[in-house]
């Protein structure tokens, strides 16, 4: 949400030519109304979608896409990638893989839960990009464009707003992060503030979820609704000028920020609605809640879902003791978020998929300061793939027996990201808009150089 309105902007010359967008800040004068204005992508607002030359090779059948961002980068031979035999020097506290309900398939010990459900996802073992910087490492996770070239790339689920905000007729907006944004890039770079991600700051584990502009602490549903029978009342201008297009898209835009207030946005984020059981099975913690709340946007067609991990992975020091509190957690509401969506008959059409910027060194730092750490690590780690077209009960590539390279399959961001649109539906080698006229693609293509091992044709 922006924060930093001109204090000037609520003034209206009439002499003046106005632009829908300015004319929908005038008209929304509360938080959420600002919200609306800022955060909300329409067809009329966003960028031009990107004209599909061809159609992906892929049968497309995901409509919507929850991303779970371990950012900081989790251990990979900790958890999804257990080297039992490698001994204490790289497994350090956690040296016990367990079976799962495929055969062959074994997890660290942090992951009963995820372990039954192992039918349900697959596992690249063999992801790799070789970069040890968190901003550099995030860009390319989440682009596939390489750090440092002269245009700074959206984010994947910029993206998938921009592609699918024509036929999105939902009042959330199409990109939405669970609950703050990392900042670690612009995520909806060159295509704008209009593909930006709606952050709902809040917590889902609170009693009352208070997300920005849309539930607000102490403001009850009643008196929203008194509020804007008032300003109703008082709204003699828009009377009096109820013919100007300007005003008209003012009108508008204030409609669809109450709709989103006391409509369909209220419901969504309404976590109450869910049977006090369900919440129990996906954790009373933060990203239990986060989960649970991603899949009812997913219910209501919100196309892109980021789920940032609360507290991050970045374990340089006190690694066991946070894999010991965070692990049971990422286990309980992702095993429950697979489950739940397969039990709501959504587990076909949605994507999830999990992963950091990159893995934890597989050898344990044992020197201080970080007595016990692991350090950044983008040579191999792992992701996990379910849903909307990926197969479950697969493991694709391999590390070797120390988890320190990449033994079979090189994965690399473009074929992980590649995979992902084209199950959208998106066309990687489409033109995005750029607002000065460049040309520039979806995703880079082997011309440009950059490293591929092809789409994951295997679990699609």
């Amino acid at each position: 949400m922006n924060t930093n309105a001109n204090p000037n902007s609520l003034g209206l010359s009439l002499s003046l030519p106005v632009s829908r967008r300015e004319a929908l800040r005038i008209g929304l004068f509360s938080t959420a109304g600002l919200m609306c204005a800022d955060g909300l992508v329409s067809a009329a607002d966003a960028p031009p979608a990107a004209k599909v030359v061809s159609a992906p090779p892929i049968k497309a059948k995901a409509k919507s896409v929850i991303q779970i961002f371990l950012w900081g980068g989790m251990s990979h031979n900790d958890t999804w990638d257990p080297k039992p035999d490698s001994g204490y020097e790289y497994m350090g506290d956690f040296r016990t893989a367990i079976p799962t309900n495929v055969d062959g398939i074994q997890l660290g010990e942090l992951f009963p839960n995820l372990a039954k459900q192992a039918d349900k996802f697959s596992l690249i073992r063999s992801m790799t990009h070789r970069n040890n910087g968190h901003e550099t490492a995030a860009y390319l996770m989440q682009t596939a464009h390489a750090p440092g070239e002269r245009l700074a790339y959206p984010s994947v689920g910029a993206v998938f707003a921009l592609f699918k905000s024509p036929t999105y007729k939902g009042m959330i907006p199409p990109y939405v992060v669970l609950t703050q944004p990392q900042g670690r890039f612009s995520e909806e770079g060159f295509l704008g503030p209009r593909l930006k991600p709606f952050a709902t700051g809040g917590d889902p584990n609170a009693p009352r979820f208070e997300v920005e502009g849309v539930v607000s602490r102490g403001i009850t549903d009643d008196r929203q609704k008194a509020r804007r029978a008032l300003l109703g009342k008082m709204n003699t201008m828009g009377e009096a000028m109820s013919a100007s297009p300007q005003l008209a898209a003012s009108e508008e835009a204030k409609k669809q920020a109450y709709e989103l207030i006391l409509g369909q946005g209220r419901e969504v984020f309404d976590l109450s609605k869910e049977k006090p059981e369900l919440r129990d099975k996906y954790g009373r913690h933060t990203f239990g809640q986060d989960c649970l709340a991603a899949r009812r946007m997913v219910e209501a067609g919100v196309p892109y879902i980021v789920i940032n991990y609360p507290g991050g992975w970045d374990t340089h020091s006190n690694h066991f003791a946070t894999m010991r509190r965070q692990c049971p957690q990422l286990d309980q509401g992702l095993a429950m978020l697979l489950q739940d969506l397969k039990d709501h008959g959504l587990l076909e059409s949605t994507i999830v998929w999990c992963s950091g910027e990159f893995g934890r060194g597989p050898k344990v730092d044992w020197q201080p300061p970080w007595n016990g750490g692991r350090n950044h690590y983008g040579n191999v780690f792992t992701a996990l793939v379910a849903g909307g077209g990926f197969k479950g009960g697969h493991i694709v590539g391999a590390s070797d027996k120390r988890a320190e390279e990449v033994k079979d399959r090189p994965v690399y961001p473009v074929d992980l990201l590649g995979s992902i649109y084209a199950l959208g539906g998106i066309d990687a080698s489409a033109k995005l808009p750029h607002p000065m006229g460049t040309e520039a693609h979806v995703l880079p293509s082997a011309k440009e150089g950059v490293k591929s091992g092809g789409l994951l044709t295997e679990i699609m």
